[in-house]
């Protein structure tokens, strides 16, 4: 179907409207931005299902770009979704992994942290690892330990057993570290 058409479905009155034109706008990728600003508005969780598996399915920049902004979002259920797309565009997401860690909003270096530790990367446990040697929040690192815990590898031991000496007096990340250390056999 002609992509102008369904873009303007992507705004009709008729959920199923908008969820069949959300769903054929996969074919169109120069939509990406479309779908992505749909996103935002949509009140149908049926129809966001399908904008989201379009996105998924183009894997570009544009969607990827377009889906960022709903990690720092308020609706949880929006921000959420975006997390588990994101992580199915490791490649996508790739250009934007420094900018998000970097991010001045603790709670998107958390999701990002998050993202990285969900996706199929080869280089997730080094993204990691630099979050446990330079980010200033304890929950950031806290939350790329428990990262590591499940994609790390023997070349983590390093960062992981820094940590604590960043954050002495807290007995959650020493506690989180050994853990993380036995489950990727280091300890």
């Amino acid at each position: 179907m002609d992509g102008r058409i369904l873009l303007v479905d992507l705004y009709a009155d008729e959920p199923s409207r908008r969820r069949h034109a959300a769903r054929d706008l996969a074919a169109h990728p120069q939509a990406a931005a479309a779908l992505c600003e749909r996103l935002g508005i949509e009140p149908a969780a049926s129809v966001r299902s399908a904008i989201l598996t379009s996105l998924i399915a183009l894997r570009s920049e544009a969607a990827v770009s377009g889906l960022l902004p709903y990690l720092g979002g308020e609706d949880v259920a929006l921000r959420n979704a975006v997390i588990e797309a994101l992580r199915q565009m490791p490649d996508a997401l790739q250009p934007h992994i420094r900018s998000l860690l970097e991010n001045e909003d603790s709670d998107v270096r958390i999701f990002a942290v998050n993202v990285l530790a969900a996706m199929a990367h080869a280089e997730a446990p080094r993204w990691l690892e630099a979050v446990l040697l330079a980010d200033p929040h304890v929950n950031v690192c806290a939350a790329a330990v428990e990262g590591l815990a499940e994609v790390g590898d023997a070349a983590s031991r390093r960062s992981l057993t820094a940590l604590p000496t960043r954050f002495p007096g807290d007995p959650f990340i020493a506690f989180a570290v050994q853990a993380a250390l036995q489950r990727i056999g280091c300890a």
